[in-house]
């Protein structure tokens, strides 16, 4: 090992450090900058109209993320941030999706929204029948070892001991 990598090894943060900073030293501790949704919506608004921004949230929707978790993922980077709260970025959250879902729309993308049920349409007695059916090899091989212990526990009780616990056997 080169002592490198040893002293890198004793950088890292002692356990629990986190529960002994200061109170109120985090930004999501502190009062945010921006107290309504009005002002956050606007901060959001100036943030998504850049050429930037717009080129790379098509890029992340071309790729299959949910636009409800980019959204969310965005809100809440903004919180930890201090930049509104999390009452606020709930709020905001419906605004965001459907802007990117606007983007989305104009750059042709075909994007997956992250608000439809994967088990949509589908029947409690249908998922029950295919959990059911991709068990069945296993709940047969569990039978079959109760079956042997219950033999062998048989086996067992037929042995008569004569003596006591700690005698040996004959």
């Amino acid at each position: 090992m080169v002592l490198e990598d040893v002293t890198s090894m004793f950088d890292a943060p002692i356990p629990g450090e986190s529960l002994t900073i200061e109170l109120g030293s985090r930004p999501w501790q502190q009062a945010s900058e921006l107290s309504t949704v009005d002002e956050a919506i606007e901060y959001y608004m100036a943030r998504m109209t850049t050429e930037e921004f717009m080129v790379q949230a098509v890029d992340v929707l071309e790729m299959g993320v949910p636009v409800a978790v980019l959204a969310n993922t965005m809100q809440m980077s903004s919180v930890m941030e201090g930049v509104h709260n999390i009452d606020v970025g709930m709020l905001v959250l419906p605004v965001l999706m459907e802007m990117l879902m606007l983007l989305g729309d104009s750059a042709g993308v075909k994007y997956n929204t992250g608000l439809d049920s994967p088990s949509k349409g589908k029947t409690r007695e249908s998922l029950l029948a295919k959990v059911a059916n991709r068990y069945k090899k296993q709940l047969e091989d569990v039978d079959m070892t109760t079956a042997r212990e219950e033999v062998k526990d048989t086996e067992e009780e037929d042995v008569q001991f004569t003596a006591g616990l700690m005698s040996r056997r004959n």
